[in-house]
């Protein structure tokens, strides 16, 4: 995939209040060009592997141990969901395992949704690897808090419509 230098990271990761560019984010994990160096850096790369549908970044990965028949063409049949954002609830990491509970934003058809999950990882031969997750119910903005896809506006302005 080719993108302009300038584009901002799906991800949606800053320094220093700077949103960083896929350049300078996900891209060198999405050539192989550099290995996630936590859970939440992988957790963040995979993302926006969705949102870019680098699909085979998915399954290089997702622990051999638990894809349980999952294909990089399976995940290239699913639906075709809008991304917003991803937004990071906590991450914390112990040795060779971690934890990422997060909030992926999308747009499916007229709805806004997002995946509220807890995802497990582990670190193998100095990698991290995502291993499973537990989902949970998704938590929507209240009316004047800000949208979900970072535009600024109040969700009941913006996407809640």
């Amino acid at each position: 995939m080719t993108t302009n230098p300038d584009t901002i990271c799906p991800c949606g990761n800053t320094k220093d209040d700077t949103p960083l560019t896929y350049t300078r984010c996900c891209e060198p994990f999405h050539k192989g060009l550099a290995l996630a160096p936590t859970p939440e850096a992988l957790m963040r790369s995979r993302y926006s592997a969705f949102v870019l549908k680098e699909y085979e970044y998915l399954i290089a990965t997702h622990h051999p141990e638990y894809l349980d028949g999952l294909t990089a063409q399976k995940l290239s049949q699913g639906g075709e969901a809008s991304w917003l954002s991803l937004d990071i609830l906590s991450a914390r990491s112990s040795g060779q395992s971690g934890e990422v509970c997060f909030q992926a934003w999308y747009r499916d058809e007229s709805e806004i949704d997002a995946i509220h999950e807890c995802s497990q990882f582990e670190c193998v031969d100095g990698r991290w690897l995502y291993t499973q997750g537990e989902q949970k119910a998704a938590v929507l903005p209240k009316r004047n808090e800000p949208c979900v896809c970072n535009s600024g506006k109040k969700f009941k302005q913006c996407c809640m419509r």
